[in-house]
């Protein structure tokens, strides 16, 4: 069965060819780093994460290249603000993106790089620019002529008409144009600047991506240009137009844009409070999956509201898999599981539905649902050590398929705990004194003290510890 991708610059889906199998070439617009990545920035690293890892799973050999924004107005501004170096800040925040990577679980893409580091590039690429007669030499910088470029407009699907009702009036009389943007910026006194032909200054926001994803991936043509749908005008606009001025070849085959967040059906903003982080998240809730479930609960493209109910949905559904992993891997030491002697039916038709489902442009959600199917079917099958090898198996390639690592969090036990119950003489501080709770609580239940037993239970729930009377006898597990 073939891929199908939504193509945003055709407006329907698409068999996905890339130009030449089965090596795939994926650019996304990455972070600006003149603050923290928020959950927005989250959910755009994430979707894309996913991307890689499916089409890898589906035999593709993927390319993939993720920017750094590294010189911009708003990083210029925030050290002024700061009263810091801009590379001061920028070495910070970069630091700090790469921590809030590693807390997420996704992988750093094959070429990470920063802008200051290729612009002699983007000045030859500039000067190609004005050599065709796409751009112009002003005393404030060089800027690209939009109504040259006869195809401008053909990804956002708006006319010029429409786009000079929207445009931002630059108070900037050398443009020819209002609708011309920057490919250089001419540097204020107190601004840091590179020489050029042109004057010094610095590259333009959007020639940066132009530049950095045709050397970097290698050619002329991408398969694949992601981003965030705030992006198509006039940041994806405005590379394609640079690009396919340059090079007269489509820039990019398949142009993918996810859907944007909010939190509780408003804007995210600082100055609303509702501003969250990937760091405030993590130390929060401890669980960078929880966000992942939270971002599998809607498609890609569609846009999704982030609240604590959700976040609580999303918990309960960790919950659901870690259980069921844990029964698995508990299994594994009771008994020697076989090495794959049979197949069964059910856990083909389930990872026939996962593919099926990613193959429909990346349908995470089903494929989510798949795995839950899998959860549902297993419990039924648990004693069934051949069964239970067969769906091992299955469960962690499709939750890695996801960027779910099952063995990230461990909730069966802990090497220490600290808790306080009061129940008996029992002072619970590590997990051997939980395991003497429940040889007090199974006593109880034998003498059918069912109070103390139920104490018991409750007061290890409210410090975290869940009870689970099995056939095999009571075990535990830290609640998520």
């Amino acid at each position: 069965m073939p891929i199908k991708i939504y193509n945003s610059l055709t407006h329907k889906k698409e068999e996905f060819i890339p130009l030449n199998p089965p090596k795939v070439n994926i650019y996304t617009c990455g972070v600006t780093v003149y603050d923290e990545c928020h959950i927005g920035h989250a959910r755009s690293l994430y979707v894309f994460d996913c991307l890689r890892r499916y089409l890898q799973y589906r035999g593709f050999k993927v390319n993939f290249v993720r920017n750094i924004t590294d010189i911009e107005d708003k990083i210029i501004n925030r050290a002024k603000e700061l009263k810091i170096g801009w590379k001061e800040l920028v070495d910070k925040y970069i630091n700090r993106y790469y921590e809030d990577l590693e807390a997420l679980g996704i992988e750093r893409a094959d070429f990470e790089p920063r802008a200051t580091e290729n612009i002699p590039e983007m000045i030859k690429y500039i000067e190609g620019l004005i050599n065709k007669g796409y751009a112009y030499v002003t005393e404030t910088g060089v800027y690209f002529k939009v109504r040259k470029f006869k195809d401008y407009g053909k990804l956002s699907g708006q006319s010029i008409e429409q786009m000079l009702t929207g445009v931002r009036k630059e108070p900037d009389e050398s443009k020819k144009d209002p609708l011309d943007f920057a490919l250089w910026k001419i540097a204020k006194p107190d601004e840091p600047y590179w020489e050029s032909a042109f004057g010094r200054g610095r590259p333009g926001w959007h020639i940066e991506c132009s530049v950095m994803s045709q050397k970097f991936l290698k050619t002329e043509t991408l398969d694949i240009h992601a981003g965030g749908r705030d992006l198509i005008f006039p940041h994806h606009e405005n590379e394609i137009a640079q690009a396919e001025a340059l090079t007269d070849k489509p820039f990019a085959k398949y142009w993918l844009h996810h859907g944007l967040l909010t939190i509780n059906s408003q804007k995210m903003a600082k100055s609303m409070g509702n501003f969250v982080t990937v760091k405030d998240f993590v130390a929060k809730y401890k669980n960078a999956d929880l966000l992942k479930l939270f971002f599998l609960s809607a498609h890609y493209s569609h846009p999704i509201d982030y609240t604590e109910e959700k976040i609580e949905e999303a918990r309960q559904a960790l919950e659901r898999i870690l259980i069921l992993r844990d029964k698995i891997e508990r299994k594994a030491t009771d008994q020697q599981l076989v090495s794959g002697s049979k197949k069964f039916n059910e856990i083909e038709e389930i990872k026939n539905k996962f593919i099926e489902a990613m193959d429909d442009d990346f349908n995470a959600p089903q494929g989510l649902a798949s795995i839950f199917e899998l959860v549902n079917i297993t419990n039924k099958n648990i004693d069934d050590p051949e069964f239970i090898f067969e769906a091992k198996v299955l469960l962690y390639n499709l939750a890695d398929r996801l960027g779910l690592n099952l063995s990230r969090y461990v909730i069966v036990k802990a090497e220490v705990i600290e808790l306080r119950v009061s129940s008996g003489d029992v002072s619970v501080r590590t997990e051997s004194d939980i395991d003497s709770l429940i040889e007090k609580r199974n006593k109880a239940r034998k003498n059918k003290d069912f109070a103390i037993s139920d104490k018991i239970r409750k007061e290890l729930e409210e410090k975290g510890v869940i009870l689970e009377d099995t056939k095999e006898g009571t075990i535990w597990r830290r609640k998520i």
